[in-house]
């Protein structure tokens, strides 16, 4: 039985200017161009429910790291005609402070992740001020009292958070890292989050600089590819081109809609 979900990529803030060694570990040396790093949640919706993908950061977050916030996630959610109090599930695909903030702003939700995120977010590899950077101690404190309040569902590898609605361990960005499959009218869907940032991340090969382990992160790209089953069907987690490419859908928020084809083919 088919799933025809509408998927939206909802823009909350973005940082500029970004040479390419910040974007490439092992950038091109010709390549100068700047690309700017853009912020967006992802808002599913089907079958009677809505369900969302990460939760972005805060004013608070933004300031510390010297990110341009446009508006806070949920406000953009709001101007979207989707309340946070009504969000039932979330799923946080890592919990890096800009995937997995503002927590505390969804009292109905339940969150799903990756167990394996849970321990490393934790575990002794925040000892080490490299791993421990894209990480927010309030943060993850934050989904620790979730656990203690029932309210998270652990995932190891793959599992189906709704019908039509799976994550998929990947790795490599950070330990735990999951993709999204979305069942959509025009296939499978794949939010890939920071399996790859860019598209050229994915199509060159060449992993963004913030990574935990290069082997998985290697072997993620090739996971998305296998659960989109074509190029045009995965969207990266950063790439200002997403919003050039998929048509706006809202007047009042820069949201995008993911379920529809793209203007632009990425078949080699």
């Amino acid at each position: 039985m088919g799933y025809a979900h509408e998927i939206y990529a909802l823009r909350y803030a973005t940082m500029s200017p970004r040479t390419p060694h910040m974007n490439f570990l092992l950038p091109d040396p010709h390549d100068t161009t700047a690309a700017d790093l853009d912020y967006f949640v992802w808002l599913i919706r089907g079958n009677g429910r809505d369900i969302l993908v990460d939760t972005g950061f805060n004013a608070e977050e933004a300031e510390l790291r010297s990110r341009k916030l446009t508006l806070n996630p949920v406000d953009a959610l709001a101007a979207f005609g989707v309340a946070a109090s009504d969000i039932k599930d979330v799923i946080v695909t890592h919990l890096h402070y800009d995937h997995a903030g503002n927590l505390d702003r969804f009292p109905s939700a339940r969150f799903h992740l990756q167990e394996r995120e849970m321990s490393y977010a934790t575990g002794r590899c925040m000892c080490n001020g490299l791993l421990r950077h894209p990480f927010s101690v309030e943060h993850v404190t934050l989904m620790v009292r979730h656990v203690y309040g029932e309210r998270v569902t652990f995932h190891s590898g793959a599992g189906e958070v709704a019908p039509g609605v799976s994550v998929h361990r990947v790795g490599g960005h950070s330990d735990g890292l999951q993709v999204v499959k979305v069942e959509t009218a025009r296939g499978p869907l794949v939010l890939a989050s920071d399996a790859t940032h860019y598209y050229a991340n994915l199509q060159k090969r060449s992993p963004f600089p913030i990574v935990y382990n290069i082997g998985d992160m290697a072997m993620g790209w090739e996971i998305v590819e296998r659960l989109a089953g074509h190029p045009d069907r995965y969207i990266p987690g950063h790439d200002p081109l997403v919003a050039e490419i998929y048509p706006r859908a809202s007047d009042k928020v820069d949201a995008f809609a993911l379920h529809v084809e793209p203007s632009r083919s990425f078949v080699k």
